[in-house]
């Protein structure tokens, strides 16, 4: 695949995402976790979506919305989150459509890296 990733970044899905979700390699920091996640969602990848997710915090199951269309992800910010760091939490707004019916999605993630490793904990209540 070759077009833009649906992450927003002016990269290509296999330059950008796509090394993470199709080809095994690991996110350096929360923010390239929190996009990969988003294009995981856009693409229905169930599977790195799970695997990227705490285990104490993961469901046993994800259903997506039928016929939702995402439009964008937009970053708003990033504390901490580094390569060196453990801990990292990433502010955004996703947009997508349901039903013709435009909705936005806004969070704040904590994420923590074990191993190497970065994984999606949960929303912060805000």
């Amino acid at each position: 695949m070759n077009l833009h990733c649906p992450c927003g970044s002016s990269s290509s899905y296999d330059q950008c995402c796509g090394r993470f979700i199709e080809s095994g390699e690991r996110p350096e920091t929360s923010e390239q976790l929190m996009r990969s996640r988003y294009t995981a969602f856009v693409l229905e990848n169930t599977s790195y979506l799970l695997e990227t997710w705490a285990p104490e915090f993961r469901p046993e199951q994800l259903d997506f919305e039928p016929d939702c269309k995402w439009l964008g992800l937009k970053i708003l910010y990033t504390k901490e989150g580094q390569k060196t760091d453990s801990h990292g939490v990433v502010s955004f707004v996703a947009r997508y459509k349901v039903a013709g019916k435009a909705t936005r999605l806004e969070e704040v993630s904590q994420f923590r890296r074990v191993e190497g490793r970065w994984l999606y904990e949960h929303a912060l209540e805000t």
